[in-house]
């Protein structure tokens, strides 16, 4: 079964860390891809989370893919939750990561402070390692070993999110709101749910509520993490998915 990854705000298919893909392809099918308008595709980027999730469809379909299993980080999180209600027949399992379901009560938006962080220009180290990973040296470790085997790959590549783009899929998130978690009950597929305590950009309280209201969740909470527990503990992570994905 193809598992097919949609990535955060300001994100590329470079922008994976490779020794996370690498674990994910020891057992899957693992497919990354830019959505329309952003970096290597092209047309004009959606400023809707629907218009993500139509471009996410029709990348499977052009793919000529009947059915797949989907993984969304952060803003991909949103993505893939919409495109399982759009078209619930094409989707087998969910892997939702750093993410939630849009506005829900009682659920703390981002600071000031971490949204002008996100939304500068350019970002560096310290930027990143403020966004994605709790402060201590343990995981400032590991949050600098993930910026620097992604080198590698953007160093190759320069991809790179434009001004435009980024702009849209700011208004992607802005209009969120309510769409998905109004409809968590639809939702029937298995999902996996999984986020890091520490996380500054997506409260991980929005993961316990939606496990409340999902018909068919589990959640996976990394204590020692943020919105970056992906990459933090990679080995881990890839092994809740493989168990996940293969039940």
């Amino acid at each position: 079964m193809p598992l097919v990854l949609a990535m955060r705000f300001r994100g590329t298919m470079d922008h994976w860390d490779p020794t996370l893909l690498d674990a994910l392809a020891a057992h899957h099918d693992v497919i990354v891809f830019d959505n329309v308008g952003t970096a290597a595709s092209t047309g004009e980027a959606p400023a809707s989370i629907e218009g993500l999730a139509d471009g996410l469809l029709g990348f499977v379909e052009a793919l000529g893919l009947d059915r797949v299993d989907l993984l969304g980080w952060s803003m991909g999180g949103y993505v893939v939750q919409t495109a399982a209600l759009q078209l619930p027949e094409r989707i087998r399992r969910l892997v939702v990561a750093g993410s939630g379901p849009g506005a829900a009560p009682g659920v703390e938006r981002m600071t000031p402070e971490i949204m002008q962080i996100a939304t500068r220009s350019t970002n560096d180290d310290e930027d990143y390692l403020r966004l994605f990973f709790p402060s201590d040296p343990d995981a400032r470790d590991r949050g600098l070993a993930s910026l620097r085997r992604l080198d590698a790959r953007l160093n190759e590549s320069g991809a790179v999110v434009a001004a435009d783009t980024v702009r849209r899929q700011l208004a992607v998130i802005q209009g969120v709101g309510t769409t998905i978690w109004d409809r968590l009950d639809q939702l029937t597929l298995p999902v996996l749910l999984a986020t890091g305590v520490q996380d500054v950009m997506i409260s991980a309280y929005g993961n316990f509520l939606m496990a409340q209201r999902l018909p068919n969740a589990r959640l996976v909470i990394y204590s020692d993490a943020g919105h970056g527990f992906l990459f933090q503990h990679v080995e881990e992570f890839a092994e809740d998915v493989h168990r996940f994905l293969s039940r």
